[in-house]
């Protein structure tokens, strides 16, 4: 069961036997704002979205090149985390960031 599911069920519970707001964040780790959502929508009875986990995220530029350009870098001799930027922005039209290119790295590390 995902963690943040497993903060909501017990911040509705705690919820239920009228904890404070401060004292649930302080216990299941949630945000203030969190908490304020969750005990909004169980007093407006709208508990079936609650046990529902939504996925917010972008697609990467670099998605499906990932690759091509690990290959390009281990074949060239690229010193800086920018001089892989620019060669992304060169060679395939893409810029990106320096983060960007640093998560790359990392997650094919």
């Amino acid at each position: 069961m995902p963690m943040t599911l497993v903060k909501r069920i017990v911040s509705m519970i705690l919820i239920a036997a009228s904890v404070p707001d401060a004292r649930i964040t302080e216990m299941t780790g949630l945000c203030n704002r969190s908490v304020r959502s969750l005990k909004k929508a169980l007093l407006a009875g709208d508990i079936d979205d609650l046990f529902v986990l939504k996925c917010h995220g972008s697609k990467s530029k670099l998605a499906g090149l990932e690759t091509q350009i690990l290959s390009e870098v281990e074949t060239n001799n690229y010193h800086t985390m920018q001089q892989i930027a620019d060669m992304v922005d060169e060679k395939f039209h893409i810029r990106v960031s320096v983060t960007a290119i640093r998560r790359l790295l990392k997650k094919t590390a």
